[in-house]
């Protein structure tokens, strides 16, 4: 089995219908598909009763929270590569398992991209992905769970650390890409619509609050000063500025402009 397709939902009923259908309607169909459910009371059991022929295994009882739901699915994944598509978020368009099918040949993790949609301004766009992955992406953001395709061997020998409230998922991938050096590649496509306002939106200082100890336990101060310098800069400035290192002339290039500005300011 090529993948298994995992959903934690918790009292977002019409959410859960929406990341449903957006499942059961790809074109590809070698995966199966596990939804958690923390024993919800707004009526998402009904929605799983409706679809229960289509989902290969559910269930709704009481957890302890986001990773250990999370956890409870991959104990029940049989799937080569696993996907967390949580209640609201949904697949980009029916073709997603097929697009990234020719990218699980030799990769470990693949990553796509995923659409937000502002209601209020009716503006959309994707996110921004770097053109290679290091600590400095990490300590700037993370990778979207939604569009992320996980080996299911990664999972063999940990999983989500259920002590940390919103960060375990960036805390897996500090390990297993950074330390772990696990092959990793990054796809044009976008794989999911994320819904707005989700949990990582609702807790992000806790989020930088874990993010940030984990950090301090991996890097002695003097490296975690020269990493929050980098921070100054916004995502899209620091992804294009690693770009441009990666090119001798263009960094050549890059290096005579800051000593001209240098001058100018100082």
């Amino acid at each position: 089995m090529k993948y298994s397709i995992i959903t934690i939902n918790y009292n977002n009923r019409d959410g859960l219908r929406k990341t449903i259908e957006s499942v059961i309607h790809q074109t590809y169909h070698d995966f199966e598909y596990i939804v958690i459910d923390g024993g919800s009371t707004d009526g998402s059991v009904d929605v799983l009763k409706e679809y229960d022929k289509n989902i290969d295994y559910w269930v709704s009882e009481p957890d302890k929270g986001i990773y250990n739901a999370m956890n409870k699915g991959i104990a029940q994944a049989h799937g080569e590569y696993l996907n967390f598509m949580n209640s609201g978020d949904s697949f980009y368009n029916n073709e997603v398992l097929a697009q990234i099918t020719p990218y699980t040949v030799e990769n470990d993790i693949i990553v796509g991209k995923d659409y937000h949609y502002d209601k209020k301004n009716k503006q959309g766009f994707s996110s921004i992905l770097p053109t290679r992955l290091s600590m400095v992406t990490f300590f700037k953001e993370t990778l979207p769970h939604q569009g992320t395709f996980i080996k299911n061997s990664l999972f063999e020998d940990s999983q989500y650390d259920e002590n940390l409230q919103i960060a375990a998922d960036w805390a897996f991938y500090v390990k297993k890409i950074i330390i772990g050096n696990c092959k990793v590649q990054l796809i044009p496509y976008i794989v999911s619509q994320r819904e707005e306002g989700g949990i990582s939106c609702l807790l992000s200082k806790k989020q930088k609050d874990e993010r940030n100890a984990i950090i301090h336990q991996l890097m002695a101060d003097g490296i975690y000063r020269d990493y929050e310098t980098l921070n100054h800069l916004d995502r899209y400035t620091l992804y294009k500025l690693m770009n441009i290192c990666d090119n001798p002339k263009a960094c050549k290039i890059l290096t005579y402009c800051i000593k001209i500005i240098n001058r100018l300011i100082l």
